[in-house]
């Protein structure tokens, strides 16, 4: 009897030192294009930025620069703006003043393979005064009204960001305060009198504004773990011309910014 106790005890050691292999499904990488053309009217530059990646393995530690690129954008006037590398996967450029309700296409060739997105730039209204309160389960949570007035013209959409020790963004449209003087929302329990935050509005399209309302609804329910229900694809506005089926992750836009600085009280 001591034997098979000691049989069993042994059998049970080695099976919780086991090591299962989960064998994921790979595919072939695809180009990852961000780019996010952002301008503030305050700052001197207008240096704009495309991020070019791949997709690599779950398992894998990084992610792989998409190097030897054409990147540029052209103006519905006709202006090329070509985007040199200036590291590995990430290519610049300074000379486009974007012209309101125009119209840019961005044209990247990787691979042989040509990828083309269209979009307007769009304009945003100015923050102008911050209203703050404490609240929250505890009470003592900080809680931020930034004000702002929506023009009553057109359809609108916002993408805003809230910087301090923590990071936090929203979307949102005009349909329930066109044409009115509203704000966005955010709150901070890290917040302390005296900090330094940062808030900032950009103008975007409904398009955009869609893409963000997926993607967010997605990370708000995903556990992040490999056997978790896997979201739905989320195409941007980008196409691959070449080959269709080969279709890119990411968004092109252009959005012009106004940031506004508070300190907390």
């Amino acid at each position: 009897m001591k034997k098979i106790g000691f049989l069993l005890l042994l059998m049970m050691f080695i099976s919780c030192e086991e090591v299962i292999d989960v064998d994921l499904e790979e595919t072939e990488p695809r180009l990852v294009i961000e780019a996010s053309l952002v301008w503030n009217n305050e700052e001197e530059t207008n240096l704009q930025s495309i991020k070019l990646t791949t997709t690599a393995p779950y398992f894998d530690d990084e992610v792989p620069p998409a190097t030897g690129a054409s990147v540029k954008i052209t103006s519905e006037t006709g202006e090329e703006y070509i985007f040199e590398e200036v590291t590995e996967g990430i290519y610049q450029n300074d000379k486009i003043i974007p012209v309101e309700n125009s119209t840019y296409q961005l044209e990247v060739i990787y691979e042989d393979e040509v990828y083309i997105a269209t979009e307007e730039y769009y304009t945003t209204p100015n923050l102008l005064f911050v209203e703050q309160e404490l609240g929250g389960f505890s009470g003592d949570e900080y809680e931020f009204k930034v004000f702002y007035e929506d023009p009553v013209d057109a359809e609108n959409f916002y993408f805003f960001r809230y910087l301090n020790e923590q990071y936090s963004l929203q979307i949102y449209n005009d349909e329930f305060t066109n044409g009115n003087q509203t704000f966005a929302f955010f709150t901070d329990e890290d917040a302390e009198e005296g900090d330094l935050v940062l808030f900032e509005i950009q103008g975007i399209s409904g398009g955009f504004y869609d893409y963000m309302f997926i993607l967010r609804s997605q990370a708000g329910t995903s556990n992040g773990g490999p056997f978790q229900t896997q979201p739905s694809i989320v195409r941007g506005n980008i196409v691959n011309r070449t080959n269709p089926e080969n279709f890119p992750f990411g968004y092109f836009r252009l959005s012009e910014v106004d940031v506004l600085t508070y300190e907390v009280k």
